[in-house]
């Protein structure tokens, strides 16, 4: 064992080296970021170890030569360095650090971009802030007196920025009350209040997964003024902005009451593409009943793009796409074949008018539909260990 870096095994890790213990684990996702770590190691070098103790993880998804040059540069470095390289980045950059987060060994862990817009010479007051508060989580927070968002460049970002701060607090009111940066990639949380394995993150905004799934009782901030990148260009696309947004819809549905709310609304939505593909099919001359059961085909196909995607994303391994969608075609249309007996048998049995019997017969199938399609289309598959011991 050398004094900076030992190994041990990581499962589905390149685990080169996993350092040893300090008061403070720094937790660094990278993704092709060899520009900009040795800059990142001379600025921790510089400003952490004279004032607290730390270790500093790399969990890598880069195509480069980021793992090289960072083994490279941790030679210089008088604190342990770790690179864990991930074949396949699961999760994204908030995947990352939940490796990051399994494999510190200090009370406090670190997070910050590999990019030096979050200042190392923030650290030691992260961690300092949370001992004297005794908070679980401390943010690193640009929309606080003292805090400052520089680093943004251009007006498209920040007006994306702010966008996103907006609509995840309209969204998480209570989980996200008293942080006012939960954008934030730069914060420090006690190892001890976060249980990795119940976070499901995906893209880059891990401090929103964290908050929401494993929010601490306290929380604290500090500000700081977001740098300008050292080297290189943003990871922030198109394609990271829709993993966001996803992001969000599968934290804001994780209860069942908001699947509910959320599985009534995408229900709604499928309206447009079946009147629209009814209102073709007649158009072309075909008799309207064939046309409605072909047109509501459309709306059954919408329904489940978005559900797959917004509602049960996280479930969808376990089962194939294919018996997936058979199985919620299946539903959606045994409601159609289920709604018109159901209202006969309201209006002739209870003599309810047609009117309410509609109404009652539409929540009915529609909350049958709910728990058929988790039940039925999303939840687990029993082992057959476990249909044999039943």
């Amino acid at each position: 064992m050398s004094g900076h870096e030992y190994t041990v095994p990581a499962p589905g890790l390149k685990a080169t080296e996993v350092p040893e213990p300090g008061a403070v684990t720094i937790v660094v996702p990278t993704f092709n970021e060899s520009g900009n770590v040795r800059q990142l190691l001379r600025q921790i070098t510089e400003s952490v170890p004279a004032r607290l103790p730390c270790e500093v993880v790399f969990v890598d998804d880069s195509t480069d030569d980021t793992p090289e040059v960072i083994r490279e540069a941790a030679r210089d470095c008088p604190f342990p360095v770790a690179v864990l390289h991930r074949e396949e980045p699961v999760g994204g950059l908030g995947g990352a650090v939940v490796e990051g987060l399994k494999a510190a060994t200090s009370d406090w862990v670190v997070v910050m971009d590999g990019d030096c817009q979050h200042p190392p010479s923030l650290v030691p007051e992260l961690v300092a802030t949370g001992e004297r508060s005794n908070a679980g989580l401390v943010v690193a927070s640009r929309y606080i007196k003292g805090g400052s968002r520089a680093g943004l460049a251009g007006s498209y970002r920040v007006a994306v920025s702010r966008g996103a701060t907006w609509l995840t607090k309209s969204l998480f009111p209570r989980r996200l009350h008293g942080i006012s940066d939960p954008m934030s990639g730069f914060f420090a949380i006690r190892r001890s209040v976060v249980t990795a394995d119940v976070l499901k993150p995906l893209g880059y905004k891990i401090l929103l997964e964290l908050a929401v799934r494993s929010r601490p009782r306290e929380v604290a901030e500090v500000p700081f003024v977001f740098q300008d990148r050292f080297a290189g260009e943003s990871k922030s696309t198109a394609q990271e902005g829709l993993r966001f947004l996803r992001h969000l819809a599968g934290l804001r549905t994780a209860s069942p009451a908001a699947r509910l709310i959320g599985f009534g609304l995408i229900g709604l939505s499928g309206f447009v593409p079946n009147l629209v593909g009814l209102w073709a099919l007649t158009a072309l001359g075909l008799h309207y009943v064939p046309a409605e059961i072909l047109a509501n085909q459309l709306g059954v196909a919408w329904n489940f793009v978005l559900i797959d995607h917004l509602l049960f994303r996280d479930r969808r391994a376990h089962r194939r796409r294919w018996d997936r969608v058979g199985r919620f075609a299946l539903l959606a249309n045994a409601d159609l074949v289920l709604r018109i007996p159901l209202i006969a048998l309201l209006v002739g049995r209870f003599g309810m008018g047609a009117l309410p019997a509609t109404a009652l017969a539409l929540v009915t199938t529609f909350v049958l539909r709910f728990v058929g399609t988790e039940a039925l289309v999303y939840l687990p598959r029993r082992k057959k260990d476990a249909r044999r011991a039943a």
